[in-house]
């Protein structure tokens, strides 16, 4: 209720009121989407959980779209009134919903806002039946899912009830017949930089180190509600709102269903999965650029040793010392941001080293690590090929054994600042190093 009150746009929507045992709502903003019945359908076709389903899909559009894209979405909204009609569908246990939500201001009109449209509707299903521990699964319209989707995330709510929320394993299609090689390559580039950005944090102890994608998510409503509920953000909602949430902890990898999104190039986003592929596909003769793996080793170096911050009477002297020995752009990137004061504040408001470790890491959160990434190749880095990169990480983070054996930790004393592929390590084909990394994070291997 409280939420509601306070967060809420719209009132309900769904006035049929829920099955009672309801505990499951999957959320799918959907904009100028062609093919939304594929994604319906994999739901629809999952093995059935113990609890009811309920599927809310909120078809949008802003006060300045095009003739175009409001036909589509009419188009869309009949094809999907009609499919679900002929399901002929006799109870509550598995139910869609349709939300039409046009002519929403253009200021705020995008995924966020929809993503929060549907969330929020079924905050208000969970609600009128008092039910604070219903799950609100993230999904998206072009994407698909195996058959034991929807009751592998009921499992692991029931076996871990302590979950707050989860990240659930994806894989991008990255062969076929829907699209052209240089589409698959790109999707094949792109997904291999995700995996490899997080393994490089994991490899740096950073500890909220997890996939954050709109279309893989679920969360506890009375996180979502704790947590002031989604964004409205264009772009990148996803990746905010559970930078929100990850800290609170008991946040799990649900690895033992999957999720298939699309590998389509769009332009719905400015950032994203869509935007990224036809970017590539505009720069189609230069392969995908990422962050050296130097910025990573900097930033190990630098939280394995922040245990000697842990300090209420730290004073600017020893700090000055401890940071003389960090990497030059750490060192450079901490002066510029004042963590001395920071730290000093830090320090100020904890009793324990447990909480100044979550106090020191909501401040160098996810988001500065982004200005830190930013920051280090402005001035001292470059950006080198993905494959080159992840390559590297693998020897870093001793993740893998071939017939050469396993690849030792590399942390030399002057290691080099161009990313050239570290001396023993093999060649990878592209599509054989995305295999490795799916499979390392399939097994949830963490470093830390």
């Amino acid at each position: 209720n409280n939420y509601l009150e306070k967060h809420k746009i719209y009132p309900a929507k769904i006035s049929p009121p829920p099955a009672q045992d309801l505990n499951l709502i999957v959320v799918i903003p959907c904009y100028d989407e062609p093919d939304l019945i594929s994604s319906l359908k994999s739901l629809w076709n999952c093995k059935r959980p113990f609890s009811s389903v309920e599927v809310i899909i909120v078809i949008n559009s802003s006060e300045n779209s095009t003739q175009k894209v409001i036909q589509q979405n009419q188009q869309t909204i009949n094809e999907t009134q009609q499919w679900i009609k002929s399901l002929n569908i006799t109870d509550k246990s598995f139910q869609f919903h349709i939300i039409e939500q046009p002519d929403l201001r253009a200021k705020y009109a995008g995924v966020g806002l929809a993503r929060k449209i549907g969330m929020d509707e079924a905050m208000h299903r969970f609600n009128y039946l008092n039910n604070e521990n219903g799950i609100i699964v993230s999904f998206d319209a072009d994407s698909t899912c195996e058959p034991d989707f929807l009751s592998e995330i009921e499992n692991q709510f029931k076996k871990y009830p302590e979950t707050n929320a989860c990240s659930i394993y994806f894989e991008h299609p990255i062969d076929g017949s829907e699209f052209s090689p240089e589409i698959y390559k790109g999707i094949a580039q792109y997904e291999l930089y995700l995996r490899y950005y997080i393994q490089g944090l994991r490899f740096s102890t950073f500890p909220y180190a997890y996939h954050t994608i709109g279309s893989c998510f679920a969360v506890k409503a009375t996180i979502y509600a704790k947590q002031g509920g989604m964004n409205r953000k264009k772009a990148g909602e996803d990746f905010y709102f559970l930078q929100k949430v990850i800290p609170l902890g008991n946040f799990y990898e649900l690895n033992s269903t999957k999720i298939i999104p699309s590998s389509r190039a769009s332009d719905r986003v400015p950032f994203g999965t869509g935007a990224m592929i036809k970017k590539y596909l505009n720069n189609y003769s230069t392969d995908f650029f990422t962050y050296n793996p130097q910025v990573f080793i900097d930033l190990k170096i630098f939280f394995t040793q922040i245990n000697k911050l842990y300090n209420t009477g730290i004073n600017k002297r020893n700090y000055e010392e401890f940071i003389a020995d960090l990497p030059e752009p750490i060192r450079q990137f901490l002066n510029k941001n004042n963590f001395y004061e920071v730290l000093i504040e830090v320090n100020n408001k904890t009793k324990t080293y447990k909480t100044f470790i979550k106090r020191f890491f909501h401040n160098f959160n996810a988001f500065k690590i982004l200005k830190y990434m930013n920051f280090a190749h402005e001035k001292f880095y470059s950006k080198i090929p993905i494959v080159d990169a992840a390559t590297n990480m693998l020897s870093l983070s001793e993740l893998y054994s071939s017939p050469c054996g396993i690849f030792p930790r590399a942390l030399p004393e002057e290691p080099g600042q161009n990313g050239e592929i570290l001396q023993g390590m093999p060649s990878y084909e592209l599509n054989e190093l995305l295999k490795i990394y799916r499979d390392v994070q399939k097994k949830s291997y963490v470093i830390y």
